[in-house]
């Protein structure tokens, strides 16, 4: 790595009902790079009401690099409402003064960077998949993002002594490694005052608890039309139960009511980017490989041996989900209960 000089990096530290992201570790990581040798590396985070598991958070942040872990804690953001949130980071903005910022591309990193860019007048790069640095020994960094859902990608830098605010897509950056013990940074309460809100969360219904994140699976087993109904499902559950993988689902599938659509991956739905991804079922539309095409490997189960989705695939097995998926869950978990030597 090209040394990047001394600059102030600060990460805006994603959690989920208190617990922190891993993509908020991918973000650190990626800040630590981008501040350099000799560089300073700072985080926030932002929530209401789960003092105990926000402090959790910033120490798992403190013990990975970030020397200042500011915590914003205040009823007002007990729920995600842009407004507080941007202010709580525009907080951590004022006092840490960054040339940097970091945040995950997710549903809130979305919302939230381009209003801390404009907030800053700073440039705005997203959805990152990789940061690289100058091979002459220069000190900017060349972030590569994808276009066209994925079918070719771009390289950008910010202009000079511009401030740069990026965020990056989960499952692509490594965490940022623990720092060795007694280097841990502190952890610093940001005095914070909710401004005036147009709309204040009252309740979130969860359609979907205690699945793993989609966008932060590892492993997704994803059913299309080819399961037939909502029963059908259950297979697939089963496997992704074994191998500590999440469910996902065609656009397809998920118009047909065989799921909810917080499942849909494509380009109407989320984008993936898992170590394995299974499909069932699924044909190959090209909307639906907009969003799981950049997985490491793709194994696709399918009927017709014409099915587009074998063109993506690294591995192919034509014949019915119904009779394969078990085959493969009685396999994985044989391999897995297996002790080892």
């Amino acid at each position: 790595m090209s040394d990047t000089g001394k600059r102030t990096a600060l990460v805006y530290a994603e959690c989920a009902e208190g617990a922190l992201r891993r993509v908020a570790l991918e973000a650190l990581g990626a800040a630590r790079r981008l501040a350099g040798d000799g560089g300073s590396v700072h985080a926030v985070v932002v929530g209401g009401g789960a003092s105990a598991a926000l402090q959790a958070a910033a120490a798992e942040l403190a013990a990975r690099g970030a020397e200042v872990v500011h915590v914003v804690d205040d009823p007002a953001l007990a729920g995600f409402v842009p407004e507080a949130y941007a202010a709580a980071i525009g907080a951590a903005i004022a006092a840490v003064q960054p040339s940097i910022i970091v945040l995950g591309h997710t549903a809130a990193g979305r919302e939230l960077a381009p209003r801390v860019a404009a907030a800053v007048n700073g440039g705005h790069i997203a959805d990152v998949t990789a940061v690289d640095f100058e091979d002459d020994g220069g000190a900017a960094a060349i972030f590569t993002r994808p276009l066209y859902a994925g079918k070719a990608f771009e390289q950008r830098r910010f202009l000079p002594g511009a401030t740069q605010v990026i965020t990056v897509r989960p499952n692509n950056l490594p965490v940022a490694e623990p720092v060795a013990p007694g280097s841990e940074g502190m952890i610093a309460a940001l005095p914070y005052t909710a401004p005036p809100l147009w709309t204040i969360v009252r309740d979130v219904v969860r359609k979907a608890s205690g699945r793993i994140d989609l966008a932060e699976a590892d492993i997704i087993v994803s059913g299309g039309r080819g399961v037939r109904s909502a029963e059908g499902f259950a297979p697939l559950e089963e496997l992704a139960a074994v191998v500590g993988g999440a469910v996902g689902a065609s656009r397809g599938a998920c118009d047909a009511s065989y799921c909810d659509y917080s499942l849909q991956i494509g380009q109407t739905g989320k984008t993936v980017t898992p170590k394995l991804y299974i499909a069932c079922g699924i044909s190959g539309a090209i909307q639906h490989l907009a969003g799981m095409s950049q997985s490491r490997v793709i194994v696709a189960i399918n009927k017709d041996p014409e099915a587009p989705i074998f063109g993506v695939a690294d591995y192919g097995i034509v014949g019915d989900l119904f009779e394969v998926v078990p085959l493969l869950t009685e396999q994985f978990r044989a391999i897995l209960q297996k002790p080892g030597p």
